[in-house]
């Protein structure tokens, strides 16, 4: 479903005050001065970037936004599942400061033990999955990282072909390879051809395979790839998964992605995560695949991994770590002192938290609030998804059934006036990700308001 057009209103709109613990509203939304800031940056910036709910920030801390007004958020969005730790975390910020004061800002692929320390602690973090590390600066560019990786594996193991099967409506980045496993050949005309050895199958999406077996609705994809003359064993390399679908947060059935692993056993596949939403306690584990009971055999992070800062990565097993030579896999900015000290500090936050396990508690106390506002709105919310810290509101019109992509957009703008921030994705769903560092009573005011302006627009239609 295409994104809808909706235009938030750029001019201050008198709302209700707040004050709470957590929440304050204290000026008209957005606040005086905030259409001045933005209309001075469409002049100068590409319109690609504009289009986000108009708040200008102006600091962020822990699970709370501020603009220069003083008007207080609760922060539902960790910006995009970034800020897992907390918005600029003390010892994060603390990390960074010794790197800046030594100083060494930047060693290119020249060796800095802060480099080594990462890394070895990254791999002890994976909990036993993984044996070596490649750390980069986005996301797409570790989604290209694995593309890369898996197409020499098959190279190196005989395949016929470098075809690599992905999942309809998955997203793994903006950059040429990882786009097209994002993406079908319609949604991706203006890249002017189209890889002919990236394939998709259908996601298993609930209100699709119903009663269906999760293996049977995996085969028919697959069986739709042999009857156009794909061989699984000789022309297949890999598997890339999101670990769930991005925009409604939509966990695959159990059995699915097991039959997936199975299936790669059987012909030599590899079997790949594109972990950049999911990572780093998230969900309530280490990493989302953990909910599948599979073990991968690459996967690619980002997001959470650094604490704010550009960090992302690749891990893997050694022998399919090792297939580039020296030099044929690098970066510019990659293992830079300053993103390893983030990252090594955010590590050490979600241990000294015990943010993996905490995330799973919160989660339930979290699910379990969405699950009455579901309740109490059935006829406007057709479910919620997610684990963890990770939630999706999906919405649906009450005459037709049919996805609703108004209602939220228009909660999206009602929350923000009321002091709680939440992922507008401009279609059918909010998603909501809080800080893992967010306490109980936080979390249930933002839900509180959630259901709050829900009640409201349904009383306003």
């Amino acid at each position: 479903m295409k994104h809808i057009s909706y235009h938030f209103s750029r001019k201050p709109t008198s709302v209700p005050l707040v004050e709470t613990k957590y929440r304050r509203i204290k000026t008209a939304i957005p606040c005086p001065g905030t259409e001045a800031v933005l209309s001075l940056l469409e002049k100068y910036e590409s319109r690609s970037m504009q289009g986000q709910m108009p708040i200008v920030w102006d600091h962020a801390k822990d699970f709370s936004v501020f603009d220069k007004a003083g008007n207080q958020w609760i922060d539902f969005t960790s910006t995009i599942f970034v800020a897992n730790v907390g918005h600029a975390n003390s010892h994060v910020v603390a990390s960074v400061e010794q790197v800046l004061k030594k100083p060494l800002l930047h060693t290119y692929a020249y060796v800095n033990t802060l480099r080594l320390e990462y890394v070895k602690r990254l791999i002890e973090f994976s909990n036993g999955y993984f044996e070596k590390a490649f750390l980069l600066s986005s996301g797409t560019e570790a989604s290209e990282a694995v593309l890369k990786l898996i197409r020499m594996h098959g190279q190196i193991a005989g395949k016929r072909n470098p075809g690599i099967i992905c999942i309809e409506g998955n997203y793994h980045g903006r950059t040429m390879g990882a786009h097209m496993m994002s993406v079908s050949v319609q949604d991706g005309d203006w890249v002017g051809y189209r890889d002919p050895y990236i394939h998709h199958i259908p996601f298993p999406y609930p209100w699709l395979t119903r009663d269906m077996r999760s293996i049977d609705f995996l085969m028919q994809g697959i069986d739709q790839l042999i009857s156009q003359g794909i061989d699984i064993k000789q022309d297949i390399c890999g598997f890339m998964l999101e670990t769930f679908q991005g925009w409604g947060a939509v966990f695959y059935p159990e059995g699915f992605v097991e039959s997936i692993d199975e299936l790669c056993k059987k012909n030599g596949i590899l079997l790949a995560f594109d972990e950049m939403q999911a990572g780093f306690a998230r969900t309530g584990k280490r990493f989302g695949f953990e909910h599948y009971g599979v073990s991968p055999d690459l996967i690619c992070c980002g997001k959470g991994m650094g604490g704010g800062f550009p960090l992302s990565g690749v891990l893997g097993h050694g022998d399919i770590m090792d297939l580039p030579d020296v030099g044929e896999m690098s970066s510019t900015h990659s293992a830079n002192p300053i993103v390893c000290a983030a990252g090594i500090a955010t590590l050490e936050e979600i241990e000294k938290h015990n943010l993996v396990s905490e995330t799973e508690r919160k989660g339930a106390l979290f699910h379990g609030r969405l699950e009455e506002i579901r309740q109490k709105y059935s006829d406007n919310i057709s479910s919620i998804q997610g684990k963890g810290l990770l939630a999706a509101l999906l919405f649906r019109d009450t005459g037709t059934g049919k996805p609703d992509s108004l209602l939220p957009s228009v909660l999206s703008e009602r929350c923000m006036q009321k002091g709680v921030l939440v992922v507008h994705t401009g279609r059918e769903s909010i998603k909501l990700a809080p800080p893992l560092t967010m306490p109980d009573a936080a979390i249930i005011e933002g839900l509180d308001v959630i259901d709050e302006a829900l009640g409201e627009i349904q009383g306003e239609s």
